[in-house]
């Protein structure tokens, strides 16, 4: 398993054979960052996910309530942390091991 965390938010999720599941009870940052504006896609997803309740406003942050899959790591980051992220850099292990470095090794 894989945490990416920023701003109090955590979120957990791993790889899969089409490219990144965030799990459900993942946390999310609340406000998107002006860098949001450089992925279109991104925001119209986070915007999806807003409008068909995968994620769903609770304590000041957004809340998965279901797993939801996105195309890569980066696609999941960018959605987790309102704006610009690496998925390689910011998905770490418990070990703080990011997935680039898991990468590497294998």
């Amino acid at each position: 398993m894989l945490f990416c965390r920023v701003k109090g938010a955590e979120a957990r999720g791993q790889r899969t054979a089409n490219g990144f599941v965030v799990f459900r009870g993942s946390s999310a940052v609340l406000e998107r960052r002006p860098s949001a504006e450089n992925y279109p896609y991104l925001v119209a997803q986070r915007k999806q996910l807003i409008a068909d309740g995968t994620l769903v406003e609770k304590g000041g942050f957004l809340v998965f309530t279901k797993d939801a899959e996105f195309s890569s790591p980066s696609a999941a980051a960018v959605v987790v942390h309102g704006g610009s992220a690496n998925g390689l850099i910011v998905w770490k292990t418990k070990d703080g091991e990011s997935l680039k470095q898991l990468d590497e090794q294998a």
